[in-house]
C-alpha cells in the first residue's frame, strides 16, 4: 500500500512509519505547518499549537533516516479556522471546548487528507494516534476501538471521525503500548527517541487567544450573591478550584458559567456531581442511528473512566445521558464518547 504518514515530529508517528515502512510498503512523510510565525510567547513551552520549527526539521531527520519522502503542508488558515477560532468562541459563550478533538476530525484527517490528495496518490493515511480500526463485515460499518495500553488509549479523542475518515485511515499503533513505542523508537536509532510528548494544547497557556478580550465580572454564589470578581470567563471552567480567587473557609470550585451575565458561579464539591446530560452534534460510528435507549459505557472527558449510563435518543437529533453514578465536572463544550466494551458506539458534544 502506499501510505502518507501525517508526522508531527514526536516518537508516536515516527514509529507509526518506522512500522509501515518495516512492513513493506510505499510511505510518505508528511507535516502540518499551523503555527503563525508572527505570535510572541514569552517561555513558550512545548505545545501541539506552538514554535514548529524545530518539531518540522525533528519529522524531516525522521524521513531521512527512514529512507522515504516528506512533504510540509501549510495549514495555517484553515487551522485558525477550524481550532482556534472554534476554541475562542466556545470559550467566550462559558463552554470548554476539546481543541484536540477538533483538530483530529476537521485538520487532521480532514483538511490535510485533502491537501495530501491534491499533491500525491495514496491508499491510506496514518497517524500515530494509540486506537485501533477495523471493518465489521455483519455491520457493514467501520469500527473504532480502544488501543491496547490503557494509559494511552486515545479513542476518545477520535470518537467524531465518520465512516469516510475511519475508511482509509490506519493507526499502527493501536497494538502498542507506549513503553514498546519508546523501545521501538530507540532499537531503529530514530533522532527523536527521547523526545518528551506536547502536555499543552498553546504553548504559554491558552490564554494568550484572550489577551485584551476577556472582560472581568461577577463571582457568585449559588444563592446570586456577588461574593468577589473573575478575569475574564474564558480563563475557568466546570470543576476549577485553583486560581478562583476568593478566600474561603471552605474549598470552592466553579460549578457554573453564565455567558449571559458574564458571570461565574462557585460552590462546593458536592455540588459539581451531576447524573445526566443533554448531547448533540452526534456521530454514530457502531451504529447507522440511535433508534432506542441502550446502555453504555459514557466517558465525559479524556481523564475520566467511563461509567455505566444509559443514552436515549431525543426528537431533535439529540440524546439524553443517564448515568447510574452521579459524574464529576459533566461540563458544556466538552465531549462524551459511548463505549460497548473496546468498541466506540459514537459520541458527541456535551450541550447542558
Amino acid at each position: 500500500m502506499r501510505v502518507a504518514v501525517a508526522m508531527s515530529g514526536g516518537v508516536d508517528s515516527s514509529v507509526a512509519a518506522f512500522l509501515l515502512k518495516k512492513a513493506g510498503h510505499d510511505v510518505i512523510g508528511v507535516t502540518m505547518k499551523i503555527w503563525n510565525d508572527d505570535i510572541r510567547i514569552e517561555k513558550a513551552r512545548h505545545a501541539c499549537y506552538g514554535p514548529e520549527k524545530q518539531d518540522i526539521e525533528d519529522a524531516r531527520k525522521v524521513a531521512k533516516k527512514l529512507g522515504i519522502p516528506f512533504h510540509v503542508f501549510d495549514l495555517r488558515e484553515e487551522y485558525k479556522k477550524y481550532v482556534l477560532n472554534y476554541f475562542y468562541e466556545e470559550y467566550l459563550s462559558g463552554r470548554t471546548p476539546n481543541p484536540c478533538i477538533r483538530c483530529n476530525k476537521m485538520v487532521k484527517l480532514g483538511v490535510l487528507i485533502e491537501k495530501i490528495r491534491e499533491n500525491i496518490d495514496f491508499d491510506y493515511v496514518a497517524t500515530g494516534h494509540y486506537a485501533r480500526v477495523k471493518y465489521d463485515e455483519n455491520r457493514r460499518r467501520y469500527l473504532l476501538l480502544k488501543g491496547i495500553d490503557p494509559k494511552k488509549d486515545q479513542s476518545y479523542g477520535l470518537c467524531l471521525l465518520t465512516q469516510e475518515q475511519l475508511a482509509e485511515v490506519i493507526f499502527p499503533l493501536g497494538n502498542y503500548t507506549k513503553k514498546e513505542v519508546r523501545k521501538l523508537a530507540s532499537n531503529a536509532e530514530l533522532p527523536v527517541s527521547t523526545k518528551p510528548e506536547s502536555q499543552d494544547f498553546i504553548a504559554g497557556g491558552y490564554h494568550e487567544l484572550f489577551k485584551g478580550t476577556a472582560k472581568p465580572g461577577p463571582i457568585l454564589n449559588g444563592n446570586g450573591e456577588i461574593i468577589g470578581w473573575h478575569k475574564g470567563i474564558p480563563f475557568y471552567t466546570i470543576g476549577q478550584r485553583r486560581g478562583i480567587g476568593i478566600q474561603s473557609g471552605k474549598k470552592l470550585y466553579v460549578i457554573g458559567i453564565d455567558a449571559r451575565k458574564n458571570a461565574i458561579i462557585v460552590g462546593t464539591k458536592e455540588e459539581l456531581f451531576r447524573k445526566e446530560l443533554v448531547a448533540s452534534q452526534l456521530n454514530w460510528i457502531a451504529i447507522d442511528e440511535l433508534k432506542k435507549p441502550i446502555k453504555v459505557k459514557a466517558k465525559i472527558r479524556y481523564s475520566q473512566e467511563p461509567a455505566d449510563a444509559i443514552v436515549a435518543p431525543l426528537s431533535d437529533d439529540r440524546v439524553h445521558v443517564k448515568f447510574k453514578k452521579p459524574q464529576m465536572a459533566i461540563t458544556p463544550g466538552q465531549v462524551v464518547a459511548f463505549y460497548d466494551g473496546d468498541i466506540v458506539v459514537g459520541g458527541g458534544i456535551i450541550e447542558s
